[in-house]
């Protein structure tokens, strides 16, 4: 639904669009543990009974359901996040989205709140083969407790999570959690109350991503967008806080329930980080009918009292800004040659091997690319939506191969 909203509204067109890299067991056992990737690869819905106990150990069964493809699931969520990354790693991209990604919750051995795998774990891990250090931020409502805790311990990785705390799942993100060895202050968590507004967030939002950039100084920026916490604008605020700042980053989905809502919230999003204005009317796409009944793009903000007062906030702040006092620098490490990219196709031989009787590989053909003249999508015409009388009638596009 996000992708029919992003070609509908015409983003596609300030933006490069590729299939999520296939991420295999190896991609993802440089985070997580041999013997639960192993399980992943062979539960199904049809042999959960031959695996009752490993389902308990791994936590696999009522929050984590088993179901079909979801190994294929786990290896295209995990592909995409460790593709963006290598994007920005070979500077091919200022900013790279994985709407697919953002499974927050996933631990090294063990699924969690619907995540299996740690998609942004083992971006953040690819990331750090060419940067020194890598800031996460987490706006989903839930604690973004599987990252923390894969980078407790270390400098070069600094976690921050917004998230609403208390008796909600998972538990975790308490003030007080800093951090641990060479990590202490290096975890920064903002625990909320229910009912926060827009102007709200901003104000404690800005001060906070402004003193930890300037703390902490990192090289690339990973942002987890849960819809989950939809009522407004979010990423706008971070957007405006790196504004005067030159990041790359990296752009995740996370959590969301409702799934008209989450479209919204992310087509929107990828409209701020193209820094493109989007009309509030939805232009007609596939899933049309699913936005009723008043078809617009942004939804009513929640009329829930916002519990977080002033005092409050400020108080928390505070308390955070004492902590980034007592981090010691921003950490520097020796960089040496990387390790090789997650991600290595030498498509000059593909394309020199590929057998014109056989289907090319799909990294050659989804670089194949149109006549601008051979297929014509006004912007203006059909109401700023595709429209399929703009489509001259008996003609295909024409494709020609990469250089």
């Amino acid at each position: 639904m996000t992708h029919n909203l992003l070609l509908n509204y015409g983003l596609y067109r300030k933006m490069e669009v590729f299939r999520p890299h296939v991420a295999t067991l190896e991609d993802m056992r440089k985070y997580h543990s041999d013997d639960y990737m192993t399980f992943l690869k062979c539960i199904k819905p049809d042999n959960i009974n031959e695996y009752s106990k490993e389902m308990q150990r791994f936590n696999v069964g009522e929050d984590c359901p088993v179901f079909d493809g979801l190994f294929e699931f786990c290896q295209i969520s995990s592909g995409g996040s460790i593709a963006a990354a290598t994007k920005i790693n070979r500077k091919q991209a200022d900013i790279a989205i994985n709407w697919m990604g953002g499974l927050h919750h996933a631990k090294k051995s063990e699924a969690s709140g619907f995540c299996y795998t740690n998609d942004i774990v083992l971006a953040i891990l690819e990331l750090l083969k060419y940067h020194q250090r890598v800031l996460y931020v987490d706006i989903d409502i839930h604690h973004g407790d599987g990252v923390e805790e894969a980078f407790y311990t270390t400098d070069r990785v600094m976690t921050c999570s917004f998230h609403k705390y208390g008796e909600y799942f998972p538990g975790t993100g308490d003030l007080k959690d800093v951090g641990a060895g060479k990590g202490r202050y290096y975890a920064v968590n903002f625990p909320l109350r229910d009912g926060i507004d827009d102007e709200t967030y901003e104000r404690i939002f800005v001060p906070v991503m402004e003193k930890l950039v300037g703390s902490y100084q990192p090289n690339a920026i990973v942002l987890q967008c849960g819809a989950d916490s939809l009522t407004g604008d979010r990423l706008g605020c971070f957007n405006l806080t790196l504004k005067e700042v030159q990041f790359a980053y990296a752009v995740t989905g996370g959590g969301g329930y409702t799934i008209r809502n989450v479209a919204r919230c992310w087509c929107y999003e990828t409209s701020v980080a193209l820094d493109t204005e989007i009309a509030n009317e939805l232009p007609y796409n596939d899933y049309f009918e699913y936005y009723g009944p008043d078809f617009k793009l942004h939804i009513t903000p929640s009329n829930m009292t916002n519990q977080n007062t002033v005092e409050y906030l400020d108080k928390i702040k505070e308390k955070i800004f004492e902590s980034l006092r007592s981090m010691p620098h921003a950490p520097g490490v020796q960089m040496h040659d990387a390790d090789e990219n997650a991600i290595e196709v030498d498509e000059n031989v593909l394309l020199d091997e590929a057998n014109s009787d056989e289907r090319m590989p799909d990294v050659l053909s989804d670089k194949m690319v149109e006549d601008e003249g051979e297929l014509y999508d006004g912007e203006k015409e059909g109401g700023d939506f595709r429209n399929e009388s703009s489509v001259p009638p008996q003609k295909q596009p024409a494709l020609r191969r990469p250089n």
